[in-house]
């Protein structure tokens, strides 16, 4: 029987309580000294093929888990990899979780940072500096390059989305221009001439997006129409009461899917059929915009990829130790789902209707 006065085994213990295993624990069970566990779970040279063997089965045995901390501090590297998201856009979740992803085994554990309206990314990326990071990728930032650059402190960085001229910033991004284009000569094609676009503010993404979208309606000699809008569902909706109240569009293009998703709500809500009434487009390809109940036209950006190259940036420039500056562009696709049509041959009751309603 177990001597109940018998002081307990002193050590670290995991976040259930329970005693994390040591390399002496290995090491007793595997008849060899700590120094020789050491040197077989760290891949030294050394210990012959039998003995690394059997210590590495023992490890697995056990369910060893090494501790990162201790090995981080001894090599004066932390391998950490940050990442700057907001909560709840979809399209910054797609590109979190294949970053998680494409980071597993490779030797790096990856810290996010929120962007909200109580912390700003200027803050975000304070936190990641002071959390020493290595390297740290930033979805679709708002910051000018002056702020970017005093906030990242020295730190190599991968921006995804936005094209920011640093040295010590690589850009990971589709084509905006050639996207915004697709999606404007696709409802052109389809017969739309009064095509409207809800925009996404004076940042560098909305900016560029809408600029494509002028230059698009000008070289099919047809008149632009701008409206404000955002990157949620509520700016979408608000944006479409307008369109009601000032336009006659038969089709919008929407900054991103969000934004299109709650002009859809709105129009749905005032009695309108999409795409019999008005066409809407969006613009990321996010997942709810694939489902069967939204089907929504828009642009898929390579989203994935574009993740999967924003880590292998990251590495590069601290394992690497490459310090020119790379930018990866990658071609947009055209998604043409249930939300583009022709357009009606003539204003529905529907949409008199719902004019009507707002006017009063």
């Amino acid at each position: 029987m177990p001597n109940r006065n018998q002081p307990p085994h002193r050590g670290a213990h995991d976040n259930g309580g329970r005693r994390r295993l040591t390399l002496q624990d290995i090491a007793d069970a595997a008849g060899v000294s700590p120094g020789l566990v050491s040197m077989v779970l760290r891949g030294r040279s050394g210990p012959s093929a039998a003995t690394a063997a059997k210590v590495t089965e023992v490890a697995e045995r056990l369910g060893y888990r090494p501790n990162r901390t201790a090995s981080q501090l001894a090599s004066r590297r932390t391998r950490l990899l940050g990442v700057t998201s907001t909560p709840g856009n979809p399209y910054h979740g797609e590109l979190v979780e294949e970053i998680l992803s494409h980071t597993h085994d490779r030797g790096y554990e990856v810290l996010l940072a929120p962007v909200t309206r109580t912390h700003e990314e200027v803050g975000a990326i304070q936190t990641l500096v002071d959390s020493r990071c290595e390297v740290i990728i930033l979805l679709n930032t708002t910051l000018e390059p002056a702020t970017l650059e005093k906030a990242l402190d020295g730190l190599p960085a991968i921006v995804v989305g936005p094209s920011v001229d640093l040295p010590t910033i690589d850009v990971v991004r589709t084509n905006d221009t050639a996207a915004v284009t697709m999606l404007v000569d696709h409802l052109v094609e389809i017969g739309h001439i009064r095509i409207a676009h809800v925009d996404g503010g004076d940042l560098y993404l909305p900016r560029a997006r809408r600029e494509a979208y002028e230059a698009a309606m000008h070289r099919h000699r047809l008149i632009p129409l701008v409206v404000s809008g955002g990157e949620t569902e509520n700016r979408g909706a608000e944006a479409a009461d307008e369109l009601l109240r000032a336009s006659d569009s038969t089709a919008i293009t929407a900054y991103n899917d969000l934004c299109a998703i709650g002009i859809m709500d709105r129009l749905q809500t005032r009695g309108l059929h999409i795409p019999e009434d008005i066409s809407v487009t969006g613009f990321d390809n996010d997942r709810i915009s694939r489902l069967h109940g939204i089907a929504l036209t828009t642009i898929d950006t390579g989203k994935l990829e574009q993740a999967r190259r924003a880590v292998d940036c990251a590495i590069e420039r601290v394992d690497q130790g490459r310090t020119q500056r790379v930018i990866h562009e990658f071609p947009p696709r055209l998604i043409v789902r249930a939300t583009t049509a022709p357009p009606p041959s003539r204003t529905s009751r529907r949409v008199t209707a719902a004019r009507r309603a707002i006017a009063t």
